[in-house]
């Protein structure tokens, strides 16, 4: 009899499971594969000096549709406008604030975001680690030290497949992934961080469809995870909101891919990644490495942080 999906996720999870890896009071997981000699690595794609900027702005306009619970888009509000000191003609200051969800648009999720059977990454207890408090174990602020950077290396999918954008609902393969380094000549090397392109995001940007960007969305299958694993990938970021293909593959089985990778191998993702500028230089100098910056705010107990990610060529 052939596993159900539950069952699957933790028959992976066996193969894939970070657990004491970096000792039993890790809260970094993948994030302990970039070291020194990693990052010297990363600092050495850096050839021409073009830099890009893969966050999409935080503001009205931004992706969230209202149908996501308690996700909504940034709220901007002026708290001082042109207020000045008391010397005539002298100095006058504005300040603001913004209101939002840490995960309202580009964003790295912390490790405390996902789980199942009650344990978060690294077997701490859901029930004592999480509160009204937060996250008092694997939260954001545990990726903050050190911050997230590494050598990026993208995979066009899309591309790939000779479409500007993949099909809502398209499943990635660890034979796409493959094909895409065959075609793009690149490796994935131990510390890495892969990003990946489906053209998704035009979805929202071109077409104003939030909906069907948020919701049906191509990405990462299942079987993509023991491919990630193999490969000691440090993190993944994608173009879309989910990393992973929405709808999922089981309909009886949620997020199976924020599950292994977030509570099982202890890898940060990273969603709604602008990779339409990257790509294009890429595909144009064939070059698909580089510099990548994308550390979080480090929120106390924060479930997620929103980044500006750059990519430096």
């Amino acid at each position: 009899m052939a596993p159900s999906g539950t069952d699957r996720i933790r028959e992976v999870a066996k193969r894939v499971s970070n657990w004491g890896r970096w000792g039993p009071d890790d809260e970094r997981g993948t994030l302990n594969l970039i070291t020194p000699d990693v990052l010297r690595r990363a600092a050495a794609c850096v050839r021409t000096g073009k830099a890009f900027s893969l966050g999409v702005e935080f503001g009205a306009g931004g992706p969230q549709s209202g149908t996501v619970v308690g996700r909504f888009n940034p709220e901007h509000t002026m708290t001082a406008i042109a207020q000045p000191f008391p010397e005539p003609g002298g100095f006058c200051f504005s300040d603001d604030v913004i209101r939002m969800p840490l995960q309202c648009a580009t964003q790295r999720d912390s490790l405390a975001h996902a789980h199942y059977d009650g344990l978060l990454y690294n077997g701490y207890p859901a029930v004592e680690a999480l509160s009204e408090a937060g996250a008092s174990r694997n939260g954001i602020d545990k990726q903050a030290p050190g911050g997230v950077m590494s050598r990026g290396v993208l995979l066009d999918i899309a591309r790939l497949h000779g479409v500007a954008r993949l099909a809502p609902g398209t499943a990635i393969r660890p034979a796409d992934l493959d094909a895409a380094c065959a075609r793009q000549r690149v490796d994935l090397l131990p510390g890495d961080i892969l990003l990946f392109r489906t053209g998704h995001i035009t979805t929202w940007l071109d077409d104003g469809d939030r909906e069907t960007y948020l919701w049906q969305g191509p990405g990462l299958g299942i079987d993509c995870i023991e491919w990630l694993h193999a490969r000691d990938v440090a993190a993944v970021c994608a173009d879309n909101t989910a990393v992973e293909v929405m709808p999922c593959e089981d309909p009886a089985v949620s997020y199976p891919v924020h599950c292994l990778a977030l509570r099982d191998m202890g890898m940060p993702l990273g969603e709604i990644f602008f990779l339409e500028d990257l790509a294009a230089d890429c595909a144009a100098d064939g070059v698909w490495d580089f510099l990548l910056a994308a550390p979080p705010l480090a929120v106390t107990a924060g479930l997620g942080s929103p980044v500006n990610p750059l990519a430096v060529k």
